[in-house]
């Protein structure tokens, strides 16, 4: 193992528990503030909505800046921002200071990726990436659970000082380790966004989005959704984190296989059914601990599991566009996160958290009909073209 891939996952591995560790501290950061929990929410809103729109854009105009020097730009703005936030005397100053978490997450995670697939020979390529995106994944089994028992045991603030450290780490990493790397040939932004006009890829974003968002929905107010089971209980919601990340970590890698094996659509329709069931079945899961784990453990394989047969999907349709469109991917993750944070504020006062679940199940159902728009766009393409891989079908 490369040991610099390692370090480039660590750093992937602190913005994913930047980004999913709100989950945890939601009803610290509202009772510190005294804000509603859905208004407390929009923490996780900002950085995400942030870290979508300006991943491509700042990936578009920092092309001529040296990747190491980008990497480490991109990670002490992430550990100042995040200091900010322990320390945000207002609401509105945390907001702002989500805002520029999310900047160095945009700067961070394109070039990380890119940097991992051009120090290693072209035959490793997909295994380096595999390590690095790792990072991202097990943030949820570990490091959001780590996260939310920090804060719950001591102070919110103190979750901030733990992911800001994890990304320090990081960067003293690359600072020693990693060699000053080639520029990638300049993408303009137009062209990062081209592949959107092929309706395959297009459909299949979509599906990521609103799947994302329907069972974020109740993943960003995760800790009223089962408040009657976990009771605010630390040790609780971070074991009930630790089997959605760890499912979810299994799932991904087992979705994968069956990807080569059985083909992304029927993957992703099993799946897409699959969380539909388990979303429209939290409310009535979460009275109970043990129907709760079972719900949790569930829900983070199947949302997991998808997101490696939405990569091979995309990756059938645009093969020469590949990094573009798993780009683009990631950002259609986190405008979900970004979209949940919203629906979800507005659904609780109208519907109560208990209830999120049966909003989720409504996008999923969405999203799986958008999946099998893809797949007849996808099967009229390979009829056109019978040379093409017929993986997707």
């Amino acid at each position: 193992m490369d040991k610099r891939l390692l370090i480039l996952a660590l750093g992937m591995f602190a913005l994913g528990t930047d980004s999913f560790v709100m989950a945890g501290i939601l009803p610290e950061i509202s009772q510190s503030f005294d804000v509603p929990i859905g208004v407390a929410g929009q923490v996780t809103t900002v950085y995400a909505v942030t870290y979508a729109l300006l991943a491509p854009t700042v990936a578009a105009i920092a092309a001529h800046v040296p990747r190491k020097t980008l990497l480490l730009l991109s990670l002490a703005t992430f550990v100042v921002a995040n200091l900010a936030t322990a320390i945000a005397p207002t609401f509105g100053i945390a907001l702002a200071t989500r805002v520029l978490a999310g900047l160095g997450a945009a700067m961070f995670a394109p070039t990380a990726t890119g940097a991992a697939a051009t120090m290693v020979a072209p035959e490793k390529r997909g295994f380096a990436l595999a390590v690095v995106i790792t990072g991202l994944t097990a943030s949820t089994a570990l490091g959001t659970p780590i996260g939310a028992m920090i804060g719950g045991f001591g102070d919110w603030r103190l979750t901030m000082v733990f992911v800001s450290a994890l990304a320090a780490a990081s960067g003293i990493g690359i600072w020693a380790l990693l060699p000053h790397l080639p520029l990638p040939p300049k993408i303009t932004l137009a062209q990062r966004v081209a592949p959107i006009r092929d309706s395959r890829v297009a459909l299949t974003l979509l599906t990521g989005l609103v799947y994302q968002t329907g069972h974020f929905i109740s993943y960003t107010y995760f800790t009223v959704v089962f408040d009657d089971v976990l009771n605010h209980n630390s040790l609780l919601i971070g074991a009930m984190l630790v089997l959605w990340g760890t499912s979810g970590m299994v799932a991904n890698l087992i979705a994968g296989r069956l990807s080569d094996t059985i083909g992304n659509r029927k993957v992703i329709f099993g799946g897409l059914i699959a969380l539909t069931l388990t979303m429209a079945l939290l409310p009535l899961a979460s009275v109970n601990i043990w129907t709760s784990a079972i719900a949790v453990a569930v829900w983070g394989a199947v949302a997991w599991g998808l997101l490696a047969p939405q990569q091979h999907r995309l990756v059938d349709a645009a093969a020469h566009s590949a990094p573009v469109v798993l780009g683009l991917n990631t950002s259609g993750t986190y405008l979900g996160v970004t979209a949940a944070g919203v629906v979800g504020a507005l659904a609780i006062p109208a519907v109560g958290a208990h209830n999120l679940g049966y909003i989720g199940a409504i996008f999923v159902i969405v999203a799986l009909v958008l999946a099998e728009l893809a797949t007849l766009r996808i099967d009229a393409a390979n009829r056109r073209h019978p040379d093409e891989s017929a993986a997707s079908a």
